[in-house]
């Protein structure tokens, strides 16, 4: 019995385990693939994004108060210039500068960064570093004003925006309508006295002897070109201190051009005064000469006639005498005629020393118009427009070459070494 139970309790034991396998079996087959990444008991969150600083406000230039100009003060106004410099270490304000019609005015830093709202004060002026930015900004004036667009920003780097842009431009003062008015009436005054002068006086006219009553002398060439390159370099330096305010600006090369200008008509000027000398020593001398002559023709002519009035026979003592005096006499007044033309050629006529118009005085001698006086006259215009050209666009006086200025000298050379032989 006892046997029986133990085969009937190992068969149970049997059946369950049988049972239990083909359960584990069947739900393996039927369960889906396992992911590749196994799961865990505890889901992992996914990941939040990070919250973003807020974003800067760009800064933009909304006010300019005070004269756009060279050499004054503006007071520049720039919302959000508060955060923008909070914003970075990088971010100065005291590094911003001008921007104007885009360009960087490098070097002009602001003088004064105060107030709540970030006032930025400029003192606007030339250093060497924006020199080249400023006169292309002033350069090629047509007018005292013209409108320019204005902002400030970081060197180098794109300035801010600005109200102040294409569609609502600021002027910027090329010349103080002020002292230009007044720069103008000096230059205008000076140069119709001048003119006044050049005309009823002889102040650019050749040396001598008055004309006549109602007649001047002729213009003289190397004055008018003294005169020509005063006026030039006078009045441009008017013009360049208007715009710039800069004094310093008569190169080297000029002091050279205006030393052959000067040195042209200082040479002239001693070699018509030594033909003057000279001939004024050389009609006094025949003068002096004459009036020996006509004193020994009165006495020979005495002798012959006491000779001729002896009523006695002459011997031949007398006859000789009277042969020595005839023939004194004839060579006495063949000595005089020669004299009266010589002092008639050394005398200038009266058309000689009357003027015969501008340009054929400055261009001619006695013997007609000049190449040497011409090419002087034309090197003279050439070079004055050079120099005009130079002051308009780039607001300085010109750097003519060592080459242009021998140029110049060897032109004045040759009209000095042709006015020794020269006949006016």
């Amino acid at each position: 019995m006892k046997k029986r139970s133990k085969i009937l309790s190992g068969l149970a034991v049997f059946f369950l385990f049988a049972s239990a396998t083909t359960v584990v079996v069947t739900a393996q087959d039927n369960d889906p693939e396992p992911d590749a990444t196994p799961s865990t008991a505890t889901a992992t969150p996914s990941p939040q994004p990070l919250a973003s600083p807020s974003a800067v406000p760009t800064p933009r230039v909304y006010e300019l108060d005070g004269p756009l100009q060279l050499d004054s003060i503006v007071r520049v106004k720039v919302d959000h210039l508060k955060e923008w410099d909070q914003a970075s270490d990088a971010n100065d304000p005291i590094k911003l500068i001008p921007y104007i019609n885009g360009r960087a005015i490098h070097g002009n830093y602001p003088e004064e960064v105060h107030g709540s709202y970030y006032n930025l004060h400029y003192h606007l002026e030339i250093t060497p570093e924006n020199k080249k930015v400023w006169t292309d900004l002033l350069g090629e004036p047509d007018g005292t004003r013209r409108p320019v667009t204005f902002s400030v920003g970081l060197e180098n780097q794109t300035p801010f925006d600005t109200d102040f842009g294409p569609n609502n431009r600021k002027l910027l003062t090329v010349i103080s309508p002020l002292y230009g008015l007044i720069a103008l009436l000096v230059v205008l005054f000076t140069s119709i006295f001048f003119f006044w002068l050049a005309r009823k006086t002889n102040i650019i006219r050749e040396t001598g002897p008055p004309a006549g009553p109602g007649k001047l002398r002729p213009y003289n060439l190397g004055r008018t070109q003294m005169a020509f390159w005063f006026f030039l370099v006078y009045s441009s330096y008017l013009v360049i201190w208007l715009i710039t305010g800069a004094l310093d600006t008569i190169t080297a090369s000029l002091l050279g051009l205006m030393g052959i200008s000067a040195g042209t008509a200082l040479g002239e000027a001693l070699i018509d005064s030594g033909k003057t000398d000279a001939r004024s020593d050389q009609l006094q001398n025949l003068s002096a000469e004459r009036q020996a002559l006509e004193q020994s023709n009165a006495d020979l002519q005495a002798q012959i006639t006491q000779l001729n009035s002896i009523q006695t026979e002459t011997t031949p003592d007398d006859l000789a005498n009277l042969d020595r005096s005839n023939k004194q006499l004839q060579d006495n007044r063949t000595r005089l005629a020669a004299i009266d033309q010589q002092a008639q050629t050394l005398t200038p006529t009266a058309a000689s020393g009357v003027s015969s118009g501008f340009l054929k005085d400055i261009l001619s001698d006695g013997s007609g118009y000049s190449f040497h006086r011409f090419q002087i006259f034309a090197w003279t215009i050439v070079l004055g427009i050079m120099f005009l050209a130079s002051v308009y666009n780039n607001l300085s006086m010109p750097e003519f070459s060592a080459t242009l200025l021998g140029l110049m000298g060897l032109s004045s050379g040759t009209y000095i070494g042709f006015k020794f032989p020269e006949q006016k």
